[in-house]
């Protein structure tokens, strides 16, 4: 068996695997990466948040044209859905990216093997290929094998009619009717991919809400959005079974009569990809979800192994992946590394967009912190007026005392990229003052964190406000 010696061996080609590769390259180790995909980048870029975020953006302007162009004195004839063509333009994005990260890996000296890996003791990796089998040695190991889709009980996923995102990213023609499981972010997303194009939506949610884990407040503003939108929601309802029969899909659910459907969509959640790694021969256990437990830094119960991104703790997003990949190689390099859990962002890309960053209103009130909001509705906004987006609103949270902001949320066009200028706030303590006092160009979207923030202290500008007289 041919044997090779590095530095250090990732497990997982990810936005987590990929980042730290780059980065011990540059500090000038000896790395390989381990992926069974041909293309690198993991799910994210494969079948999750690129390929996703282009049909959002496909089907945007698509829906516009049909729908929104007339206002702008716009207006469009004979208008067709090339579906396929949408789908080779998404196509493209994602092996563009993907080349890109080969590029960096050549330019790097990143060793690549394609093939499933495994550990086989303390330092010792095990790589299956369909050439066959080669033994890898590290000084350190990186898991870093991100996650999959979580299955329900009953639901009978067939890759097909019965599916996932992945699936759902590659319908060859759009669906009479589309039934969704899960009211979260990914069902949300590709749910309003297909809705746009033309398909009935009804999204199943087991819970009273739909975006569980976010502000309460801008997720019911939303919720109106998407149904004004034509999605329709069923919430309190519990799939017990989904299957496909004569050709049509069958969804049933507890206290309701079934459904009927041409595509189901499952879409709970994400589960860590942590099985078949061959834990258990280095002695490395997972929780009940199925995630490695680290410490601090990210160091596993086994010296030398190293674990980040979906497969251990906390929410399953890339940008978090490829800020603990960082974190983790500074830390092996002996500099610094560190993640602020409290300023990650999270972003539903939806029309219009939520984002987030720090604590709901309902986890201040949950632990008895006493705080104050200011909110600023998208509709006084003059730049979202002339973008003729102006749903949603700008909410800020800030410590009663110290002033300091505890959470931004936001519901409007383009929030996934306003939400930076709040989490990087966060990361250096701003308080909401320093927030209401910043100088934001005008006209544009960010105006509206500055007018919540004056709001948080009754001196909005464009909204009706009551100032508090200075003694």
């Amino acid at each position: 068996m041919t044997e090779h010696s590095f530095d250090l061996v990732i497990l997982g080609g990810g936005p987590g695997g990929y980042v730290a590769a780059i980065r011990a390259a540059q500090l000038g180790w000896s790395v390989a990466c381990i992926d069974e995909n041909e293309q690198l980048g993991g799910t994210c870029l494969r079948v999750g948040c690129i390929p996703s975020k282009a049909l959002l953006e496909s089907s945007e302007r698509y829906h516009e044209a049909l729908h929104g162009l007339a206002q702008h004195g716009v207006k469009v004839e004979s208008l067709d859905l090339d579906l396929a063509q949408m789908h080779r333009r998404k196509t493209q994005i994602v092996k563009t990216l993907a080349q890109g990260i080969d590029g960096l890996f050549k330019k790097g000296k990143v060793t690549r093997f394609l093939g499933r890996g495994r550990l086989d003791g303390p330092g010792s990796i095990l790589v299956t290929s369909q050439d066959g089998e080669l033994s890898l040695t590290a000084k350190d190991i990186l898991i870093a094998t991100g996650s999959r889709p979580a299955p329900l009980p009953g639901v009978e996923v067939d890759g097909d009619r019965i599916g996932t995102s992945t699936e759902a990213l590659a319908y060859d023609r759009v669906p009479e009717h589309l039934v969704v499981i899960g009211a979260g972010y990914i069902g949300l997303e590709l749910g309003s991919v297909w809705r746009r194009l033309g398909a009935r939506v009804t999204v199943l949610e087991a819970l009273d809400r739909i975006l569980p884990g976010m502000d309460l407040e801008i997720a019911q503003a939303a919720h109106q959005i998407f149904k004004k939108q034509g999605i329709e929601f069923r919430l309190q309802t519990r799939v017990q079974q989904a299957v496909v029969q004569d050709d049509r899909c069958v969804v049933r659910c507890e206290d309701a009569d079934p459904m009927e459907a041409d595509r189901v969509l499952l879409a709970i959640g994400r589960v860590p990809n942590t099985d078949d790694l061959g834990l258990d021969r280095v002695g490395i256990q997972v929780d009940r979800r199925g995630e490695i437990e680290v410490a601090e830094n990210f160091a596993t119960k086994v010296p030398g192994i190293y674990a980040i991104g979906d497969c251990i703790q906390g929410p399953k997003l890339a940008h978090k992946a490829s800020h603990e990949a960082l974190a983790c190689i500074e830390r092996l390099a002996g500099g610094y590394g560190h993640v602020d859990y409290n300023t990650i962002p999270g972003v539903v890309y939806t029309h219009p967009e939520l984002a987030a960053v720090g604590q709901t209103e309902e986890q201040l009130k949950e632990e008895g912190r006493e705080y104050r909001r200011g909110v600023f509705p998208m509709m006084a906004s003059g730049r979202a007026q002339t973008l003729g987006e102006t749903d949603g609103k700008v909410k800020i949270l800030a410590d009663a005392q110290t002033d300091r902001v505890l959470g931004v949320h936001i519901l409007g066009a383009r929030a996934g990229d306003l939400i930076a200028e709040a989490a990087a706030a966060m990361s250096f303590g701003a308080s909401s003052e320093d927030l209401a006092h910043l100088c934001h160009a005008h006209p544009t979207l960010a105006e509206t964190l500055g007018e919540a923030a004056l709001a948080l202290h009754q001196r909005a500008i464009h909204i009706p406000s009551t100032p508090r007289v200075q003694a």
